[in-house]
């Protein structure tokens, strides 16, 4: 009887139906490592333990991508109310099966064939810690690891989940204080036989470290904090024996320092070497921080860290004295480069500060850096100490400073891609300046922004326009292929869009990048021709993926605007059209169109204001109460905007009755509307509210008049 199911299994392989039954998230460092021997799969964030995002795969090529089309979608419906959240992840695939993150933390496991649900997983994130985020509830991804997926949620904790079911095996509160304003939105790291997780918050005053645990107990293996605590040597390890004289003994302890590590690490298997991004100072401005200067290790660093003990080996630093949010959070890329005729072991990395790194990975020494976008804050880096020549123009302590790059940096956290077949790196950068000001007056706030500075984008208010005088215009987004080995730009596509989405490459000659605008662009990889672009109507920040089932190759990518650029007033996205319907999208050969989301269905017209007496002082009181603790979220009252966060001058009726219960006690605090009742009285809450209805009775009288635009 064993005979016949012997014979039709081999027939069965043949004909290219695999009946081998693998065990649901079946990912182990040998599959990693041979990653392009399974081209069919996309098993870690970057594909490979190189972190590439880049695929071998060449059925969709530059020969036929004009027959891409719509294969599926899945609608995460990950939203809290009616506020539509960023999706930022990029998905990882497994024998079939598409695994990826969405807002509020969720989890999703889908058929990477057909887009249907397997399971799903929300683990009920406290919606309180939506006020403790700089850039929306996002989460940018999680690992699978040995039939296990791996998920830092937003209120700090690290879970373990069943990869074939979604069941809960393990979880662990990663946070060293919950009074701070911890979050974690970036991505676990999978790295000799531990889980390795950062945390995002240094905009808030918090202390950043990074905590590994056992990947199959979730028992704690060791913490690395990237800054120190105080000016002693309180701390036995090595590493803050290192950074404790790199700060003022009278630095602004209590601000935390910042240092956090929120963005995509990177492990060689082969070095044993985890490779970790730290970000920017708390709060930014370094006399502030640490009065006497000092480079303030390990703010805007990357680390080799051997993740068997969390011992520091090398560190590299990028911006000493980080004082402009110029974090190192950007994704790293390894690779293995001819330099000089020499093979050289690498890591690239394109952070904020605008220079390209070429670090070989082994020791940690400087190999190349070069501006890959407009740079004023240095003049060049130092290939024979590694540090950068910092420019008059960086500093902003007496006077406010134009400076390239601004906080959005040269380029964020999307990733980008390396593609070994053409020996380009393609970079989503960003050509925004900002004009940085010392913020008057500042003191630490616990529970609130503690940047320290004012920032201004362009297009500049009137009265700081001179401060841009003698300086190139800017370009916004712009895609740029690089050469990391000539340290040169090879081709750019310039895009009407901002804030766009990470990159895709592979070996059918092809870039894939989605943008705000709710496309999906395809170009030619040597020279950025065009070949493509599929209209979504959603905007897209992630990168997409590529894959094969049953010998069929798919790409896809999540599509949801959001993010830090969540309450921006931005024209150019594809907020202005149609709803912002978080998804997965995937495309195939010979696919149809995209479906598009519903159309927007925003509110136009101004409802009646209470009829409230209103105090000309409480209203000037309410309003710089409103610009320190709403406008970060509810952006300007007014305004012509696509921002998904409620637009508080058009509150109807029953909104403003329950004011007090919203603002103090969080009665919506579910939807991440969090109360403020730590930070804020009754008094202050009544003088926001005064300000409110002042608004919103100034525009309902124009709209009566004729005069209301939006």
């Amino acid at each position: 009887m064993k005979k016949p199911c012997i014979v039709i299994a081999c027939i069965a392989v043949l004909f290219g139906c695999n009946l081998r039954q693998q065990p649901a998230g079946d990912v182990n460092i040998e599959r990693i490592i041979q990653a392009d021997e399974e081209p069919e799969n996309w098993m870690s964030l970057g594909r490979n333990f190189m972190q590439h995002h880049h695929s071998p795969l060449s059925q969709i090529n530059k020969d036929n991508i004009k027959s891409l089309g719509f294969a599926w979608q899945y609608e995460t419906n990950s939203n809290r109310g009616k506020v539509n959240r960023g999706l930022e992840a990029t998905p990882i695939v497994v024998d079939g099966v598409l695994y990826t993150s969405g807002a509020w933390s969720q989890v999703y496991a889908v058929n990477a064939k057909t887009g249907k649900e397997i399971w799903r997983y929300d683990p009920g994130v406290d919606g309180n810690y939506a006020r403790r985020t700089c850039c929306d509830v996002i989460n940018r991804g999680i690992q699978v690891w040995q039939g296990k997926v791996f998920i830092g949620t937003l209120d700090g904790y690290l879970i373990a989940l069943d990869a074939a079911t979604g069941k809960e095996l393990w979880k662990q509160d990663t946070f060293v204080d919950r009074e701070a304003f911890y979050t974690i939105t970036g991505p676990p790291q999978i790295a000799k036989g531990k889980v390795v997780i950062g945390n995002a918050g240094a905009d808030f005053g918090v202390r950043g470290y990074i905590t590994a645990y056992d990947l199959e107990t979730g028992d704690f293996a060791w913490r690395f904090f990237t800054v120190p605590a105080d000016s002693t040597h309180k701390q036995a390890d090595e590493a803050m024996k290192i950074a404790v004289p790199t700060w003022d003994a009278n630095s602004l302890w209590q601000a935390g320092g910042g240092g956090t590590v929120w963005g995509e690490l990177a492990y060689d298997p082969h070095l044993n070497l985890l490779y970790v991004g730290t970000g920017n100072g708390s709060p930014y401005p370094l006399w502030i921080r640490s009065p006497s200067g000092g480079e303030n290790l390990f703010l805007s660093s990357i680390l080799a860290i051997d993740p068997d003990d969390g011992r520091l080996v090398w560190y590299y630093q990028t911006s000493p004295g980080e004082s402009w949010d110029h974090t190192s959070t950007a994704n790293i890329v390894l690779a293995d480069l001819s330099i000089n005729g020499k093979t050289r072991k690498v890591l690239m990395q394109a952070p904020k500060n605008g220079f390209f790194y070429v670090i070989d990975r082994v020791t940690g020494k400087l190999i190349s850096a070069e501006k890959y976008v407009p740079v004023n804050w240095a003049d060049s880096v130092d290939t024979r100490t590694g540090k950068p020549s910092i420019s008059n123009q960086a500093w902003y302590k007496d006077s406010p400073r134009y400076i390239f790059p601004g906080p959005v940096g040269g380029h964020s956290w999307q990733p980008m891609s390396y593609n070994p077949n053409t020996g380009l790196v393609y970079i989503p950068t960003h050509d925004i300046p900002f004009v940085y000001s010392e913020l008057p007056g500042y003191q630490f706030a616990p529970r609130n922004i503690n940047s320290g500075v004012i920032t201004n984008a362009v297009p500049l208010p009137e009265h700081l326009k001179i401060y841009a005088e003698g300086w190139p215009a800017h370009e916004g987004d712009v895609l740029k292929a690089w050469d990391p080995v000539k340290q040169k730009e090879v081709w750019r596509v310039h895009l009407p869009s901002r804030f766009n989405g990470g990159v895709l490459s592979t070996s059918g000659d092809l870039v894939f990048q989605g943008t705000s605008s709710g496309y999906l662009n395809i170009y030619k990889a040597d020279t950025g021709e065009k070949l493509n672009e599929i209209y979504t109507g959603t905007g897209m920040l992630a990168a997409p993926v590529t894959y094969t089932v049953d010998g069929e190759q798919y790409v896809a990518v999540m599509a949801g605007f959001g993010g830090s650029f969540l309450p921006i007033p931005n024209g150019a996205t594809a907020l202005n059209k149609y709803k912002n319907t978080g998804r997965i999208i995937a495309f195939k050969l010979g696919g149809g169109e995209t479906p598009l989301p519903l159309p927007q269905d925003r509110v136009t017209k101004v409802p009646a204001p209470p009829d409230a007496v209103l105090e000309e002082s409480q209203i000037r009181r309410g309003e710089d109460l409103y610009n320190q603790f709403c406008a970060r979220c509810h952006t300007t009252m007014g305004e012509e905007h696509l921002s998904e966060i409620p637009d508080l001058s058009l509150l109807p009726k029953h909104l403003h009755d329950d004011f007090i219960n919203i603002v103090l006690h969080g009665k919506l605090s579910f939807y991440g509307m969090a109360g403020f009742s730590d930070v804020l009285s009754q008094e202050d809450a009544n003088a926001i509210h005064q300000f409110i209805i002042s608004m919103q009775k100034h525009r309902y009288e124009r709209q009566n008049t004729g005069n209301e635009i939006r």
